[in-house]
């Protein structure tokens, strides 16, 4: 598999899960039982796996590693913090208030994310904040 084919694999799974990321967001702000749902419960778990192994795919073919790569290393980071906004979201957070403000964060996150991807700056959108 060519390094563009896994690019756009890669492209298209950041993209699927941050909108199932959103839609699982707003049925928990609205109280629905389609978040228990066992395929809302199953795919995010495919989509995650088929990113992380085209991140770690992509990784390897360009030979951009966390610790090596500040931008590499960002979005990794940036993951974490993600993954962690993201379970208080809809998993762990005792109130809606608590979950609420957990997902707005982990939506605010997930796009700096992005804008680290696309701007290959460590800092993403933020950089436009910090002087030369």
């Amino acid at each position: 598999m060519s390094y563009l084919a896994i690019k756009h694999v890669h492209v298209l799974c950041v993209i699927v899960s941050g909108a199932g990321f959103l839609l699982r967001g707003i049925w928990m702000l609205r109280g629905s039982a389609l978040l228990t749902h066992r395929l809302s419960r199953m795919l995010p778990h495919v989509v995650d796996t088929l990113l992380l192994a085209s991140a770690f795919m992509l990784a390897y073919l360009s030979a951009q590693y966390p610790i090596a790569v500040a931008w590499v290393t960002s979005k990794v980071l940036g993951l974490i913090v993600y993954i962690v906004l993201g379970t208080i979201a809809l998993k762990r957070g005792r109130s809606l208030a608590v979950r609420s403000t957990a997902f707005a964060a982990a939506l605010a996150v997930y796009l700096w994310i992005v804008s680290v991807a696309l701007m290959r700056a460590p800092l993403g959108f933020l950089v436009a904040g910090v002087s030369a």
